[in-house]
């Protein structure tokens, strides 16, 4: 019997009709696997995913193949974006596996969990020296029925190698300003010089890269990463915002799903960049990524959707792309498949205008309606950071309210008016940092405090207190093969790198020692990695720049929208720590007040602070500006 109709899942209720016995990760999915004695078929996707949709289409849709299936497994369907924790550790087997990871996933457990084998996609027939999945399920069936020692030594020998990989040393090297420089010499290698980004292809946006290639002022990489994106293809120049990655290597033709953190990671970084360089396109870009967001993900009670679907009735891209006489001007088609073209170049606005009108004529794609706490905390920096305030409060307090818990932990999803699972450490961390940002934006202090509270929390329910930084699920959380530390970025900031800079910047604002010490955990953890291979690491870059950056805190008390108050917060650089007030429980702002009723600036450097300043020509002149 199939038991996901009754999941809240869109990815998991795609499937609730197919002829497989689909279960939930359950207590009484496992039960059955040790009751019946039965390998488990774990099978990890996700709604927007092309491939996880074709391999459905192929073989879970297919009679015959469900049936191979029934009978010699029990077989589990998980959403990736529910339960990352299972993603993260069965991943590292089929990596170990296969040298390579991707989604469709099918990974074959013992009833305990231990995994034995696994693979990505697999074809219904051999093809391009692929075994069919049939042949896979036939064989994987013998050997659980032939050759069970085989496979108990080959579980344990997975699980080994994924419970070390869990247990990563901190390095006993200090961290200076030297690895800083040392990783920003190491990104130009494999650099595309022509393109932008990093290898050849397929190709991903590598927003927390370029945050810390900003930070350090390297306008080269990131200009020519920025630009290379920005022309038109993985860039949708008619209803802004990225989808996915590039399939090539100059941005052209992408995978058609729209994520939502990968929207509010390049708004943010265009924004930022903006900010830094000055660039009107960039500040255009990110604004109307933002509108993208806002118009498409927007779900009622003011959380956003996690993505869109690459597909529309089947077919990748059909919402997206264009066939001559369709409207779109033939002189910027690039060529897709199925006689349809890509757009590349300059749209004017009145034609950007014309050309989505026509698009949302057309069928849509599916749009998986979960919120994901973690990435709405991501779209809720974004809002705060292009000022889109009002907004960003409304998905502050959703996030505050219906997908947290009575007791203020966090869940990981919500939809349809149910909220599910476990908050992992990247919820708390993402939430906790659009909370900061929103702070700044609003000058509310309230969001601070939260933003306090939630870091709090997160410390006591992911710390590793023996081996130093933060475990991706909760100490109260379901007991895995491995319970693993997530470090580096994929492609969102890891909890590990995201809770780090949080941390930093609320020790400085708390003068909590403890809560830098704990953040400097993390970074020791990943210290020579950082170098070696800096791509995957952004983030945790940007939190090591921080640790480094000079202490300087800036306490504002009064109204927010005072012009001394805005004007500081503009001159700002990325590593100053702000707060508003009044708020006496903040260490920063307590006995700081505005001075004869006129909002106050109080520049401070380790706590020691200047005499306050109410006008704003007499701030000093900006460093480098958020």
């Amino acid at each position: 019997m199939n038991r996901l109709a009754q999941e809240t899942s869109p990815y998991l209720q795609q499937h609730a009709h197919n002829p497989v016995d689909w279960q939930p990760w359950d207590d009484e999915a496992l039960r059955r696997a040790h009751e019946d004695d039965k390998p488990i078929l774990l099978s990890i996707g996700y709604a927007a995913c092309h491939w996880c949709h074709v391999m459905e289409r192929e073989s879970f849709e297919d009679p015959l193949t469900a049936r191979v299936m029934n009978d010699n497994f029990v077989c589990i369907k998980v959403d990736r974006e529910e339960r990352p924790d299972l993603d993260s550790v069965y991943m590292d087997a089929v990596v170990a596996l296969t040298g390579h990871g991707g989604w469709p996933m099918t990974v074959f457990l013992q009833p305990s969990g231990e995994p034995f084998f696994g693979g990505t996609y697999f074809p219904p027939e051999p093809r391009h020296g692929l075994p069919s999945f049939k042949q896979v399920l036939i064989a994987v069936a013998e050997a659980w029925r032939d050759r069970r020692e085989e496979v108990g030594n080959s579980g344990r020998q997975l699980v080994e190698h994924i419970q070390a990989g869990a247990r990563v040393p901190a390095s006993r090297e200090p961290l200076t300003s030297d690895v800083l420089q040392t990783a920003q010499l190491h990104l130009r290698d494999g650099f595309d010089a022509q393109w932008g980004g990093w290898g050849r292809a397929p190709k991903f946006p590598p927003a927390p890269v370029l945050e810390f290639l900003l930070r350090r002022g390297d306008e080269e990489l990131t200009r020519r990463t920025l630009d290379g994106m920005a022309l038109g293809g993985m860039h949708d120049l008619v209803g802004g915002g990225f989808h996915r990655y590039s399939v090539d290597a100059s941005w052209l033709v992408p995978h058609f799903e729209k994520m939502l953190y990968d929207n509010a990671l390049l708004a943010s970084v265009y924004h930022h960049a903006w900010r830094r360089l000055g660039d009107e396109r960039y500040r255009l870009i990110a604004e109307r990524t933002v509108d993208y967001v806002l118009r498409e993900l927007a779900l009622d009670g003011g959380g956003f959707a996690s993505a869109q679907d690459a597909d529309t009735d089947g077919v990748e891209g059909l919402t997206f792309t264009w066939a001559p006489g369709e409207g779109a001007p033939e002189e910027l088609f690039e060529p897709f498949e199925h006689d349809r073209f890509v757009l590349r170049g300059e749209l004017d606005d009145e034609t950007r205008t014309r050309l989505l009108e026509i698009r949302e004529q057309r069928a849509q794609p599916l749009r998986d309606d979960k919120a994901i706490a973690s990435w709405n905390g991501l779209m809720l920096a974004a809002l705060a950071q292009t000022g889109r305030v009002e907004p960003g409060t409304r998905l502050a307090e959703f996030l505050l309210g219906p997908i947290s818990r009575a007791d203020g932990r966090l869940h990981r999803t919500y939809r349809d008016g149910v909220a599910k699972g476990t908050g992992y450490l990247e919820d708390y961390a993402d939430v906790a940092y659009g909370l900061m940002e929103l702070h700044v934006a609003t000058g509310d202090p309230r969001w601070l405090r939260e933003a306090h509270r939630l870091a709090m929390l997160a410390v006591v329910l992911f710390a590793d207190e023996e081996g130093g930084g933060f475990f991706q699920t909760p100490a109260d959380g379901e007991l895995l093969v491995a319970r693993k530390k997530e470090l580096d970025d994929h492609p969102t900031p890891s909890g590990n790198a995201m809770i780090a800079y949080v941390l930093l910047r609320l020790a400085r604002i708390w003068a909590d020692d403890e809560l830098e010490r704990r953040a400097v955990s993390v970074l020791s953890l990943v210290r020579d990695s950082l170098t070696r291979v800096p791509t995957s690491f952004g983030w945790m870059l940007v939190a090591l720049d921080q640790h480094l950056a000079p202490h300087r805190e800036l306490a504002i008390v009064g109204r927010p929208d005072a012009p001394v108050a805005r004007a500081a917060v503009d001159a700002a650089a990325e590593t100053d720590v702000i707060a508003f007030g009044p708020a006496e429980e903040v260490p920063l702002l307590a006995g700081r007040t505005e001075v004869d009723g006129r909002a106050a600036v109080y520049l401070c450097e380790r706590f020691a602070c200047s005499l306050p300043v109410t006008e704003p020509g007499e701030l000093p002149a900006p460093a480098r500006p958020r």
